[in-house]
């Protein structure tokens, strides 16, 4: 990513990286988003089972058959797109070559459910909101996990030991997120960052 933060679409959808990528496949890449797109934007203005893959196409200006060589239908384009987003955002660390003991974007995922909040009750009415935190959570999982075997800060040797851990605390960070949103966002975005590090490390600590 070139050191850069990732970026919503229209405040909502954070776009997929083309660059080095073989024509084809940022041809692909550049369909999938203006799908993506197309289905956010939709969502922001009509209940989400009121939207029609032809409506998605015509936003889009994309045919019928591009749409079915990438997904099965509208859910398969929107859990698609939300697992990039996730994926992008929860590696952002190390995707920007950040030199911290940070072992999660926790910062930037405040700030980003902030500023897309019209999105966020669009996924909240849709009754997809469950499959979208829980997809956060895994892509969390593997990136803290990573995190952790490569800060090395750890007691832990074996890597079932650091999946575990980093499980956990992929749960607590979703949790407070929730505790968050829940309470109108009561502290700052960096203040959320700072208490779910101190509990990373001081947890990890008591452990060793």
């Amino acid at each position: 990513m070139s050191g850069k933060k990732p970026t919503w679409k229209k405040g909502t959808q954070l776009k997929l990286k083309a660059a080095g990528k073989p024509k084809a496949d940022r041809r692909a890449l550049r369909t999938r988003n203006v799908l993506g797109d197309a289905l956010v934007e939709l969502m922001q203005q009509r209940p989400f089972h009121s939207i029609k893959v032809q409506d998605v196409l015509d936003r889009a200006g994309v045919s019928r058959s591009t749409f079915y060589t990438h997904y099965r239908d509208k859910d398969d384009l929107f859990l698609s797109d939300v697992e990039d987003f996730w994926e992008m955002l929860s590696n952002l660390i190390d995707r920007s070559g950040e030199e911290s003991q940070r072992v999660a974007p926790v910062r930037e995922l405040f700030s980003h459910v902030a500023e897309a909040k019209t999105f966020v009750d669009a996924v909240a009415a849709s009754g997809k909101i469950h499959d979208v935190m829980e997809q956060g959570r895994g892509e969390f999982a593997r990136a803290i996990e990573k995190r952790l075997q490569k800060l090395n800060r750890s007691p832990v040797a074996k890597a079932g030991e650091y999946a575990a851990q980093a499980h956990a605390l992929a749960g607590a960070l979703f949790s407070m997120l929730n505790w968050w949103i829940d309470r109108g966002k009561p502290v700052s975005a960096a203040e959320m960052d700072e208490t779910f590090h101190r509990l990373v490390w001081s947890g990890i600590r008591k452990v060793g």
